[in-house]
């Protein structure tokens, strides 16, 4: 079994290697400046996470990282 996960993991990594010389992106695209901007506002503002999501229309994860980055600021 070891030997098999091995081998998947493995394979994997070979594709990601390849796509990374490629030069594509891997992973979420990030949301725009605008967008962010506009929930950082109605953070600001005194907004709730899931009104500020539904104002914004982003996940309430996207909404509570930015929410973090201003508290650690």
């Amino acid at each position: 079994m070891t030997a098999f996960g091995d081998v998947i993991r493995n394979t994997v990594a070979a594709g990601l290697d390849r796509v990374r010389q490629e030069g594509k992106k891997l992973g979420r695209p990030k949301v725009p400046a605008k967008v962010e901007a506009a929930i950082r506002e109605h953070l600001a503002a005194g907004c709730s996470i899931l009104k500020v999501t539904a104002m914004v229309g982003v996940g309430s994860g996207t909404v509570q990282r930015i929410r973090m980055e201003m508290a650690a600021a």
